[in-house]
């Protein structure tokens, strides 16, 4: 049997994925049904199993960045938003994946869906390896249509051209580099992008809605696990008995580049661990502000 994420005991977690509700369901349970229709191709060849875009969204969509549809995505479950983003966006919607537990559930989910979603990297080039060794795992499992994750500069290239250890005098242009430069240019074949984040991570992520429009990156934003705990990802994750980063059994319960990553004390947050000693919440890809000149000094998609 694959290993497990503890959540307190084994069958305290059943329990809690079975009172959970839709989008906690023990291997082998019925699941939605994905999208009706054949299957397509992806932006980068991959099956989706879902219908493609016949059209592009309406400039006036976006007004108020709720969706034209109308409907209560609020009240609908994580199966439920990803069978409709599969039907909405077809071809032309992507899942981000970092190789946390986020990630794990996100995968199983979309592959029990049969969606065949698009998987695309976010690799800075300084993670640890066992996130390596996690995402080799669920790629061999899942037979994940993993894209070629966007150049990023070599950590020598960065050296020469910002100074050494950037990280540790201006994170923030780190990660504008290593993470958000890379992911406005994976994006660029989609128009919907799904993402794990949660509201229960940090007072950052508080607000955060199960679609929400993004002019930064001018696709729309899916969080299935929006309203997920950190506990019923992990009851999730031993129901299915799914891959998953072992860091997260020795204090990394949110994980990140090695220089900015520690493991947590018993009480604190849940990313406490990152980028520890300074009050930098958010690597900044989940922010939607204007953007800063990117490593060779030009502006991108989605600008300001």
């Amino acid at each position: 049997m694959r290993g497990r994420v503890p959540v307190g005991s084994e069958s305290d977690a059943k329990s809690l994925a079975m009172a959970g509700g839709a989008g906690l369901r023990p291997a082998g349970a019925q699941i939605p049904s994905p999208p009706s229709g054949g299957e397509q191709e992806g932006a980068h060849g991959g099956a989706t199993g879902s219908p493609v875009l016949s059209r592009p969204l309406p400039d006036d969509a976006h007004a108020g960045r709720e969706h034209p549809s109308g409907r209560d995505f609020e009240a609908m479950s994580a199966e439920e938003i990803l069978c409709w983003a599969a039907g909405e966006f077809g071809n032309l919607l992507c899942l981000t994946c970092s190789w946390q537990k986020q990630s794990s559930a996100l995968v199983h989910m979309a592959s029990e869906l049969g969606l065949g979603l698009d998987v695309v990297e976010l690799d800075t080039h300084l993670f640890f390896r066992e996130t390596y060794e996690t995402r080799d795992r669920l790629v061999e499992r899942y037979g994940l249509n993993l894209i070629e994750p966007p150049r990023v500069i070599t950590v020598a290239e960065q050296h020469r051209r910002e100074g050494p250890n950037l990280w540790e005098r201006d994170p923030d242009r780190c990660c504008h580099i290593r993470k958000v430069e890379p992911l406005l240019h994976a994006l660029e074949p989609y128009d919907a992008w799904i993402s794990g984040i949660r509201r229960d991570q940090s007072p950052s992520r508080a607000t955060t809605r199960k679609i929400e429009w993004s002019e930064r990156y001018g696709v729309w934003k899916i969080h299935p696990l929006a309203d997920w705990s950190e506990q019923r990802v992990r009851a999730y994750i031993v129901v299915n008995e799914i891959p998953y980063n072992p860091l997260h059994d020795v204090g990394y319960r949110s994980i990140g580049c090695i220089p900015c990553t520690r493991p947590i004390a018993p009480g604190e947050e849940e990313r406490a661990g990152r980028w520890a000693g300074s009050d930098k919440l958010e690597c900044g890809i989940h922010l939607d502000l204007p953007l800063q000149q990117n490593s060779t000094g030009e502006l991108r998609k989605g600008d300001a």
